[in-house]
Order: structure tokens, then sequence, then C-alpha cells
């Protein structure tokens, strides 16, 4: 586990730790997904997106480039992950809190609904510091946003809702034999290893 440039908290290590434990590639994204359905496998087994720390690198990193309020973090987040995974406000707006207390973060906006947050000097150090990590960690957003974006193809959607159609209109009717339900499970399966083997 590699070091980053700030200590981990009481909230890192308790909330954002087990989030980013969800957040993970192997069984799909285990965190609260945009829509229904999601994917699975996106990298090796047992690899997981965040490990302690990373959270508040990835909310510093954003706030760098952009100052945001708590919901303008999770609209990114979601935008770059092709709506494939949406993080928690309950992660997001104690992480922007506890960069605050470390003096990485400050608050350059505020009124009585939201607080607009950008990285202190400090929080750029600690950024250039862990330069290697963040980059690292962006790539991997990056590359499951684009595996959530093909996934959810116009094409590739439609064909799955064609399917589905035929399927439940077909099973539905009263007419349908054993010998019928084994050989629509049959065609599914062998739909499925061709596209495998594509």
């Amino acid at each position: 586990m590699k070091e980053h440039c700030f200590g981990m908290g009481r909230f890192e290590s308790e909330r954002a730790f087990h989030e980013g434990r969800r957040f993970a590639w192997e069984g799909g994204f285990r965190g609260r997904r945009a829509g229904r359905g999601g994917h699975r496998g996106f990298a090796g087994q047992g690899e997981r997106m965040f490990e302690s720390g990373d959270v508040k690198l990835v909310v510093l990193k954003l706030i760098a480039e952009q100052p945001s309020y708590g919901y303008q973090i999770i609209k990114a987040l979601e935008d770059r992950l092709a709506g494939g995974y949406v993080p928690s406000a309950g992660v997001i707006y104690p992480t922007l809190t506890l960069l605050e207390e470390e003096d990485l973060a400050e608050v350059v906006d505020s009124d009585s609904k939201k607080k607009v947050y950008r990285a202190t000097p400090q929080g750029l150090e600690c950024l250039a510091t862990s330069k290697e990590r963040v980059d690292e960690l962006f790539a991997r957003l990056d590359h499951a946003g684009e595996k959530f974006e093909r996934g959810r193809s116009p094409e590739i959607m439609r064909a799955f809702a064609n399917l589905r159609g035929a399927v439940v209109g077909r099973v539905a009717r009263e007419s349908i034999t054993p010998e019928q339900i084994r050989s629509i499970a049959e065609a599914i399966n062998a739909a499925a290893r061709t596209i495998e083997e594509l």
C-alpha cells in the first residue's frame, strides 16, 4: 500500500475506505449505480479502485482543477464514469470537510446551501507529491468510464431490450412446452458463447 502526503483520518479510515472496497473491479462496481444494471470484471480479480487515502486524492485533484461544491464533484465523477457509478454524498461531503481540516482545501464561496472548495497551496503540493498515484487513479477512472460507455451503446441496449421482450413474450404464452423452454435457454446460451468468442 502506497503512502500519501497526508495521514489517514478517522473518516478516511472508516467510511471512505469501505466505499473504496465497494468500488471494486471484480464483480462490478459495488457502489451506488446510476440506473439499473452494471458491468462486471473490469480488471484483475480482487483489485480495488480505491486504497486508503485515494478518495481524498481524487476529490483534491478535482477541486484543484475546478473549484467545486459537493454535488458538482459527485456529478463530475458520474460523468467521468459515463453514468455507471455515482459516489454517495455520505463520502464526498465528509471528505471535503476532512480536506479543509487538514488545510489541503479551503472554502472560497459559501451560501446557506453550498460551499465551494478549492485546493490550497498545501493541497497542490500534496498532489504534486502524489502525482504518480493520482495519474494512476484517474487513468483507472477513465478506463472504467470507457467500459461503461461502450457497454451502454444504443445498439447493444436495443438488442438487450429485443431479446428480453422476445423471451418474456414467448414464455408468457400458455402453449409453451418444456422442450421449447429448453430450446430458448439453449439459444440464449449459444448467443452468450458467440459473444464471448468475438
